[in-house]
């Protein structure tokens, strides 16, 4: 058993990396153009927050080294995206960046971390992050909801990527197979309550794969988006479905 949990656990690893990774296209676009132009700070910002709080889960949970090695990769990459949107974006943009840092990835991961290392002790500690992570996680499924909301009323997947849906829901269901062999619970509800949400967009983009969005939504179709693409996490991983359709709804209006 613990062979097959390692199997799966590595899977998982390389998933959510890719996953993790998929904002690469965006920063290189972002370089070229020498501006971040109107990309939100927040993905990436949520992301670095909760690829921290689960990495700092998996150190304390016994044989958590899969959930901390895949997070830790999940932190540094979240640091450099952050570091090139500060360098990049506009002063009113870099200011905001600056304050979400401030106040999410400094104050609210400094105080978690600082109260249950000095106020709790042993799987009481493990718990109480476990709650965080877990709790964080399901506020942050309020973008695909507003995704796939938006998809039944344009009847249109212009801004539901099928490849990030697609790895989304594998590393959802890897990650809800390797909770349920170990038997973490906080682990199960964040990547099962992912892999079920992942699941239905997939059966969306099937439905609504060929018409396009009548020509009178557009507009409001594009804002919508700008509007109600939000992060999602674990391991932080739907934090850049924002940003990816975001980029879309750029391109299109390009």
């Amino acid at each position: 058993m613990e062979d097959l949990l390692f199997f799966i656990g590595l899977i998982g690893n390389v998933i959510s990396v890719l996953v993790f990774g998929s904002p690469i296209p965006t920063f290189w676009r972002i370089i070229k153009n020498g501006s971040t132009e109107d990309f939100d700070p927040l993905p990436y910002v949520t992301a670095f927050l909760g690829a921290s709080l689960w990495a700092y889960y998996g150190i304390l949970k016994p044989n958590g080294l899969l959930v901390t090695t895949v997070n830790g990769v999940g932190v540094v990459l979240e640091a450099l995206y952050i570091s090139l949107y500060t360098y990049f974006a506009p002063p009113p943009l870099k200011v905001k960046a600056c304050i979400l840092v401030a106040v999410l990835d400094i104050g609210f991961i400094g105080v978690a971390i600082g109260l249950t290392r000095l106020a709790l002790k042993g799987d009481m500690r493990l718990m109480v992050i476990g709650v965080i992570c877990s709790s964080l996680s399901v506020l942050m499924y309020g973008s695909p909801l507003a995704v796939m909301k938006m998809v039944v009323r344009t009847k249109s997947v212009e801004y539901m990527p099928f490849f990030l849906s697609f790895f989304l829901t594998i590393n959802g269901g890897i990650w809800t197979l390797y909770a349920l062999l170990d038997s973490d619970f906080f682990l199960g509800i964040s990547n099962g309550i992912g892999f079920i949400l992942g699941t239905i967009q997939l059966i969306l983009y099937i439905i609504y794969m060929n018409p396009k969005v009548p020509k009178h939504l557009n507009i409001a179709v594009e804002e919508d988006s700008q509007l109600h693409q939000r992060p999602l996490i674990f391991p932080n991983i739907d934090a850049h479905k924002s940003t990816d359709d975001e980029e879309q709804g750029t391109s299109s209006n390009e």
